[in-house]
């Protein structure tokens, strides 16, 4: 199993892999050597009805919060997953069931885009809350703390949600933009125009989530261009 793996990677993120450019390839979402959990813990796990991964918080306090897909070098490209996020048993009561995905994660960890979701917000009784269902965030110089403040209502947007329910995500990358389309939507639910590490950033894509969440991941495609 590992070495079908690190062939897939091998095709889907090589440099040279002429036909991975034109082809959808399936990650395995498998706990081997080629994932590498970071301030997380994982388990495989079947959740309502589907074989997934099942990502928890460690609790360190941190943005940087991921399983990350070894041998991985993505750019530009479309990212497809079905996630699930709500807030553990032991969550504070800030916690929103924080689940998305990072990308063009360097080599330490230091430097990665995310778009991420917050699954309870999607349906509170508060307004203020709805709005900010979905995040861009661009680590370690644009957290979401800054991004509200100084860009209000830019890079944050209402989606239906519901707390640890399977959710489709796919994310669109090119150069320095990137759309997330939610529920198999054909039009997207947020467009940033300006991702902030750059169009000439690249990295390993990462199953992240957010403090005090249980999530669940399953049916990682992705295309590069």
């Amino acid at each position: 199993m590992k070495v079908i793996y690190f062939i897939l990677i091998l095709a889907l993120f090589g440099s040279n892999g002429a036909i991975a450019q034109q082809n959808k390839v399936t990650v395995p979402l498998l706990i081997t050597d080629n994932l590498t959990p970071v301030n997380v813990q994982m388990t495989e796990e079947t959740y309502l009805g589907k074989k997934s991964l099942r990502v928890t918080d460690t609790g360190a306090d941190t943005e940087v919060k991921f399983v990350k897909i070894n041998h991985s070098d993505f750019k530009n490209g479309i990212i497809e997953i079905e996630v699930s996020g709500k807030p553990s048993a032991t969550a504070s009561e800030q916690a929103r069931g924080f689940v998305g995905i990072a990308f063009r994660i360097n080599d330490d960890n230091t430097r990665f885009e995310c778009i991420y979701l917050r699954p309870t917000n999607g349906r509170a009784d508060d307004q203020i809350r709805r709005n900010h269902s979905v995040q861009y965030i661009s680590y370690p110089e644009f957290p979401w703390q800054k991004l509200r403040k100084e860009f209000p209502e830019k890079y944050e947007t209402y989606v239906d949600l519901v707390p640890g329910e399977w959710t489709k995500m796919k994310i669109e990358v090119n150069g320095d933009k990137a759309k997330l389309y939610v529920h198999g939507n054909l039009q997207p639910t947020l467009i940033v125009n300006d991702l902030k590490l750059g169009p000439d950033h690249h990295g390993s894509i990462g199953l992240w989530i957010g403090p005090g969440t249980e999530a669940h991941f399953s049916d990682l495609q992705v295309t590069p261009f």
